[in-house]
């Protein structure tokens, strides 16, 4: 599945403002940046929970 392209827009306050479009090309989501790249930096990949599960068995191990 691939992931939803993003869009930029700015709000009236002149916020950074990220949009989300349907297939449809209407608005599915709107976030501000702030909230969506900090969900982004909170979320882990599959690479990163990979490598942090064999770090964890390794510290077991030992």
């Amino acid at each position: 599945m691939a992931k939803a392209r993003r869009t930029t827009h700015r709000s009236k306050t002149g916020k950074k403002l990220y949009a989300v479009r349907s297939k449809t090309g209407k608005f599915k989501d709107i976030q501000t940046f702030q909230r969506a790249h900090s969900a982004d930096l909170r979320k882990k990949s599959k690479p990163e929970k990979a490598a942090a599960a064999k770090k964890a068995a390794k510290k077991t191990a030992k």
